[in-house]
């Protein structure tokens, strides 16, 4: 079982986990002496480009490994930033957003995004590609039909979905999903969220369908899920108690268990009492599993 956070750069790590007079440049190689994972997500806002990548791949250990959250457009979200070689292809809303590209477009981005991880691909580091489908998009042929020509796009790359509308888990469905995702080589992300009866809130179900498990801790704060005009680090603002985090250790030795890979990445980004959550949680998580003999990577 690896631990992470779902980044090594926010602003809660800086201010209050890293050391002072650790350099930007320097961030990557302390976070990867202690943690043998990480998932980056600023690759959802901006392309990531090939300099940046091979960076990421010199600044860490050999068996270390970065996952990687799809481009949003990727993901069928729209978005204002598009690298300038891609943008006159793309026909733009109102808002001047990218939206509702077509498919030979939408490939060229997959294309870009793809041969932007070629030095992590090559050093071995390379986890999975982060599908994160936004709330809007349900459980319908067209949406299956989206996964199945994406998951063609990324070759021999790993897929992880996440779904964020919670009919992709109903009971009556969530056994043709996740066989979907079997068959197609599709690794299903289990979520931790709140415990709050709403359609973007995420089901809590532990499962794996390849080889590579993935958990992602979003933190449990209802009052803040759906708070208008609030950004991530309000969303996901929530310090882990050891009680809810000991709920997981069992779920996560099986997967462990029945996998070839598995991780634990936290996605909780803000500051409380002076600490930042993502790594508070995370040594809390570790110590839990170590006592309960589950192995750690």
């Amino acid at each position: 079982m690896r631990i992470g956070f779902c980044s090594f750069a926010d602003e809660a790590l800086v201010k209050h986990w890293y050391p002072r007079g650790v350099s930007a440049r320097e961030r990557l190689s302390y976070y990867a002496e202690r943690y043998s994972t990480v998932e980056i997500d600023s690759t959802f806002y901006r392309m990531p480009d090939e300099r940046t990548v091979r960076g990421w791949a010199e600044r860490t250990p050999e068996d270390f490994v970065v996952h990687i959250k799809a481009f949003g457009v990727m993901t069928r979200h729209p978005l204002a930033r598009m690298p300038p070689s891609l943008r006159a292809e793309m026909p733009v809303d109102e808002r001047g957003r990218v939206d509702r590209p077509s498919r030979a477009a939408r490939a060229l981005v997959f294309s870009e995004f793809h041969r932007a991880l070629e030095p992590l691909r090559q050093a071995g580091k390379l986890g999975g590609i982060l599908f994160q489908l936004p709330p809007y998009v349900v459980p319908k042929p067209a949406s299956f039909d989206y996964l199945d020509w994406a998951r063609d796009q990324l070759g021999s790359d790993e897929m992880l979905v996440e779904f964020r509308h919670r009919s992709w888990l109903d009971e009556d469905r969530r056994a043709e999903v996740l066989g979907f995702l079997e068959e197609r080589r599709m690794s299903y992300v289990s979520v931790d969220a709140p415990k709050l009866d709403a359609a973007n809130v995420p089901r809590t179900l532990v499962a794996a369908t390849t080889p590579l498990a993935y958990v992602r801790f979003h933190g449990r704060n209802a009052a803040t899920w759906n708070t208008r005009g609030g950004g991530a680090a309000q969303r996901f603002d929530h310090l882990y108690a050891a009680g809810e985090l000991a709920e997981w250790v069992e779920p996560l030795r099986e997967l462990a268990a029945v996998s070839q890979a598995a991780y634990a990445l936290f996605n909780n980004n803000n500051v409380s009492d002076g600490l930042a959550q993502a790594p508070a949680g995370a040594a809390v998580l570790q110590r839990l599993l170590a006592e309960a003999d589950v192995p750690l990577g």
